[in-house]
């Protein structure tokens, strides 16, 4: 094999580099309309942080009660809930109430923006990252796009200016996939730095997410409702021990005694980094069996539970950002800023089309928790469903953009959204009552 040009094994319309929800949305939108579609993973399955990093909760993805993300993220809802590996509140219980919170609050899915109590209870979902797996090896195979698992994304090939193509590392050695459009929806922005594109690196907290088996769930919650003064005492001793998480440190998941822990979290570490990255997997996991231990020793509910499995990949939340036409504030997100070329939105914000466009590099389009986004601004809008939005545009804007034979640049915003709306998602063209709007935008 010839080190310098590794052999071509795949050709596409458009090739999407990363299986996780961005770009499992990218890889479906650009294959209902018409492309053909290579999809590049470097793990054995697909789904990213939503299966192997088991970040098991869709949310961020309602304005109140208004559920702004639809589309292909709704339709992996649904699937999953058709096999048992999901659920979400009833359309009755998407309301405010000590009843329907005491109920669905153990699940993660309320409103966990909101500074009312109780907080709603609002439309997300809580799945099984298998569940997540399955339903995509169905809808992939089902519209014949070409995956390839086991394939690391190595470097992006660069023609007068235009990226061509990919090179991966696999276990055969290094290959090359070409297309037409390339879709980074890599989540570290590792196609779009390697062709050149402007970036800033941004760091975040870095979690060893597991789950635990034998867990009485019912035990503890009425623990937790029956003693609130010595479960706020344990509690805080269990979040103590594991070094940090979120208010619930353990929520339910479809599967019957088994709960996932969105924690530990760990500060001062690059993702980017091997060494950090490999201090991030043994501190984990020696916070993990300290936890259980108390766990066991300590706490209603848990005197038999056991760790089932801990992610395979690492949550990693910020690490490259792209800077590219158009970066997002903080402000943009907080205020409500309604872009002209807006073609995504998460809760009650909104993605413009330059956004996702690197400065200077034609043929790529960027999808994903590393767009062009300032450091606060993204902490804010990387939420999975959001993710999966832009995604699904990102498929959209490529398609259109071989079929009328244009740059990324010259492909029209509203056409975009008119395909996007035609497959069922939500691309935001139509701003909310309270958003802030932004003619001048475009």
């Amino acid at each position: 094999m010839n080190a310098t040009h590794p052999p071509v094994v795949a050709t596409s319309d458009v090739v999407v580099v990363g299986g996780g929800p961005a770009g499992f949305a990218a890889a479906v939108a650009a294959r209902r309309e018409g492309c053909s579609v290579t999809l590049i993973e470097r793990y054995p399955y697909l789904g990213g942080l939503a299966s192997g990093g088991m970040v098991l909760v869709l949310d961020d993805m309602t304005n109140g009660y208004e559920v702004t993300v639809t589309g292909v993220c709704m339709e992996m809802i649904d699937r999953m809930k058709a096999i048992g590996a999901c659920v979400h509140p009833p359309k009755e219980d998407q309301r405010q109430g000590w009843d329907v919170h005491r109920k669905w609050a153990p699940w993660g899915l309320f409103d966990f923006r909101s500074s009312t109590k109780p907080m709603p209870i609002v439309m997300a979902a809580a799945f099984d990252p298998d569940g997540w797996k399955r339903v995509s090896n169905d809808m992939v195979s089902e519209l014949g796009i070409d995956v390839r698992l086991h394939s690391w994304f190595s470097q992006a090939i660069v023609e007068d200016g235009r990226v061509a193509g990919v090179i991966c590392e696999t276990k055969s050695g290094r290959q090359a996939i070409r297309g037409g459009i390339i879709v980074d929806a890599s989540g570290d922005l590792d196609v779009a730095a390697s062709a050149g594109a402007a970036f800033t690196d941004g760091a975040y907290m870095i979690t060893t997410v597991f789950r635990l088996g034998g867990v009485d769930a019912e035990e503890a919650e009425r623990f937790r409702h029956e003693s609130p003064e010595e479960f706020a005492r344990l509690d805080k001793q269990a979040k103590r021990i594991v070094g940090g998480s979120w208010d619930r440190w353990w929520l339910k998941t479809p599967l019957p005694g088994i709960v996932w822990c969105n924690c530990p979290h760990m500060t001062g570490l690059d993702a980017l980094k091997v060494e950090d990255q490999t201090r991030a997997d043994f501190e984990g996991r020696r916070r993990i069996y300290a936890l259980v231990d108390f766990a066991r020793a300590n706490m209603p509910g848990f005197k038999d539970c056991f760790v089932v499995d801990v992610a395979p990949q690492l949550g990693v939340r910020q690490t490259r950002l792209l800077q590219g036409e158009y970066v997002v504030t903080k402000d943009d997100v907080n205020n409500r800023v309604h872009f002209a070329d807006t073609v995504a939105r998460g809760r009650d914000y909104y993605t413009p089309y330059r956004s996702m466009l690197p400065k200077g590099i034609d043929g790529l389009i960027v999808a994903g928790r590393h767009y062009s986004a300032t450091e606060s601004a993204q902490k804010l809008s990387r939420e999975i469903p959001p993710c999966m939005s832009m995604g699904q545009s990102a498929g959209v804007a490529a398609a259109l953009a071989l079929s009328q034979n244009v740059s990324l640049r010259n492909v029209s915003p509203k056409a975009i959204c008119a395909k996007v709306r035609a497959q069922g998602g939500d691309p935001g063209d139509i701003p909310s009552a309270n958003a802030t709007l932004l003619e001048s935008a475009a």
